[in-house]
């Protein structure tokens, strides 16, 4: 049974590890994919590993430059007709410096990276789920949302600020019935993780599709009585 055929799903990130992950999973329950990103050669990647017969529409957007943001949403919501769900997977972590030695740059590079591509997708979304007369929206906050940790914290901070937004628009949201969640993932299970940490044990790592496989539960109407969460996806971790 397909739980998403002719809904589209509009996926930021597309064209990295979870991101990819994310699109086959939708695809296979009959999602329409709008593929956002910034890098055109991994976006058409991503489209190749797609299943069989999956409509996809692929786009390289800077997801802070909000007229950018503002004019692919336009362009996915005529190419598809409509759009049901914003899966927003942009994003990305760095170690840094204390917080005494942390750099403007340093700050604005996880706070833009992770709490303002959400702010600008949502913004720009909403207003056609809201068209749509129903939806979901999926943020990627961490586990580090909920503690702060030491040379983690702009990152920390970034994943805390996802979360509040999560919350914010799922209040705001509530009476259209549109709903808002987020997924707080443990330690990823990607090439990156791997050669950081190469004597962790990586089976207890949370693998990418299933990490996806919560994400689509999400916008799935299996989830329909969640609104406002924050779901932690630890693995064994």
């Amino acid at each position: 049974m397909h739980h998403l055929n002719d809904k589209t799903i509009l996926i930021t990130g597309a064209s990295g590890n979870l991101g990819s992950a994310t699109a086959r999973a939708f695809g296979a329950q009959g999602a329409r994919l709008a593929l956002i990103g910034r890098d055109p050669e991994a976006l058409s990647h991503t489209q190749a590993t797609l299943p069989a017969g999956v409509e996809s529409l692929a786009l390289s957007v800077d997801l802070l430059d909000t007229d950018q943001v503002a004019a692919m949403v336009e362009q996915v919501a005529s190419h598809f007709g409509a759009i049901h769900g914003l899966a927003n997977i942009a994003g990305g972590f760095s170690m840094g410096p204390t917080i005494q030695d942390t750099t403007d740059a340093d700050w604005n590079a996880m706070l833009d990276l992770n709490a303002r591509t959400v702010f600008n997708c949502a913004r720009a979304v909403v207003p056609k789920l809201l068209a749509a007369g129903q939806g979901s929206v999926i943020n990627v906050a961490a586990r580090a949302a909920r503690r702060g940790v030491a040379h983690m914290g702009p990152y920390c901070v970034s994943k805390a600020a996802v979360v509040t937004l999560t919350e914010t628009l799922a209040d705001e949201l509530k009476p259209s019935g549109i709903r808002v969640n987020c997924v707080l993932p443990g330690t990823l299970d990607t090439p990156q993780n791997r050669a950081a940490m190469p004597d962790q044990d990586h089976s207890t790592w949370v693998s990418l599709e299933a990490l996806a496989d919560v994400i689509v539960f999400l916008a799935s109407d299996l989830s329909r009585g969640i609104t406002g969460a924050a779901i932690p996806v630890y693995g064994r971790s």
